[in-house]
């Protein structure tokens, strides 16, 4: 599954040393990641700040811009509980795939290299799944600079989506978050069956089958604004509209037959979301993106 393995420990991680007890994590965090070396060490100096114990996985989807050494430098100085994997097999299905089964805690949840989190990001996650005995859900996106007002306006715009459409996705791979368990009960990440552009969507399909989803309440991140050296990867307006439309007991039929065959048409197969080492990298303080 994957050629080449690196725990913490290879990389001199400081909470090997002697010093207090490190509390058991109950949440391991998924980063999937090819050639973004310039992006994840904001990413990973978010996360370093969470205010609750957790593991984080690393995968390397064969990145060839030294991105996976640089990682794991970066998670030894920041004093991160870490992971590095490579899987050389060309997708983020197949790198979370790979993430997964080194997962120990019962709660796991996916990132995105280019994706700053807050201090409470995982603390509010397990709030989120508890408080609405949910197997899975996940965050608002919100712009960087955002106030307080602009997120709680997000989060009630996400409540009421989620409302009227209880069994549909509100919300993208690197805000997910799930019960360990329940998402290997729901097949995992599988490139076999799913080995397509919009996995976000299609791994919730298999979640509600399982549990509830639950979006929102106070669970929030800040994708990058950066522009995109790649075909969209976005789904048409009559894809959207029927997604929308289809009934639960028919939503097999739309993924499975209808969706699939459109995105095998148009190319967009998992692999194809790796970004190139020449996309435009993000400038956090709000500025235009800037060529790399």
């Amino acid at each position: 599954m994957f050629d080449e393995l690196n725990d913490a420990q290879a990389w001199g991680a400081p909470w090997e040393t002697d010093g207090p007890t490190v509390p058991t994590p109950e949440w391991t965090v998924l980063i999937p990641f090819f050639n973004e070396r310039t992006l994840l060490p904001a990413t990973l100096a978010s996360l370093a700040k969470q205010d609750v114990p957790f593991e984080l996985i690393l995968i390397d989807n064969a990145s060839t811009d030294g991105g996976g050494d640089f990682a794991a430098d970066i998670c030894q100085r920041l004093g991160l509980r870490f992971k590095l994997l490579t899987d050389r097999r060309p997708g983020k299905v197949n790198a979370l795939q790979t993430g997964l089964t080194r997962v120990r805690t019962p709660f796991v949840a996916t990132c995105d290299a280019d994706t700053l989190y807050p201090a409470d990001y995982l603390r509010q996650a397990q709030v989120l799944l508890e408080g609405r005995n949910a197997v899975a859900g996940g965050a608002c996106f919100m712009p960087r600079g955002a106030s307080a007002d602009d997120r709680r306006a997000a989060m009630a715009r996400m409540a009421r989506a989620a409302a009227l459409l209880p069994k549909q996705c509100h919300t993208g791979g690197a805000g997910q978050i799930f019960r360990t368990d329940a998402l290997r009960q729901a097949g995992g990440f599988d490139a076999d069956r799913w080995g397509y552009v919009l996995e976000d969507h299609e791994i919730m399909h298999r979640m509600v089958k399982i549990g509830a989803l639950a979006f929102g309440g106070a669970l929030w991140c800040t994708p990058s604004p950066r522009e995109r050296d790649r075909d969209s990867i976005r789904w048409t307006l009559v894809e959207r509209i029927l997604y929308h439309a289809t009934p639960g007991e028919a939503r097999d039929w739309f993924f499975y037959t209808f969706l699939a065959g459109r995105l095998r048409a148009r190319r967009l197969t998992s692999d194809r979301i790796r970004e190139r080492q020449f996309y435009a990298q993000p400038d956090f303080s709000g500025g235009t993106p800037r060529p790399a």
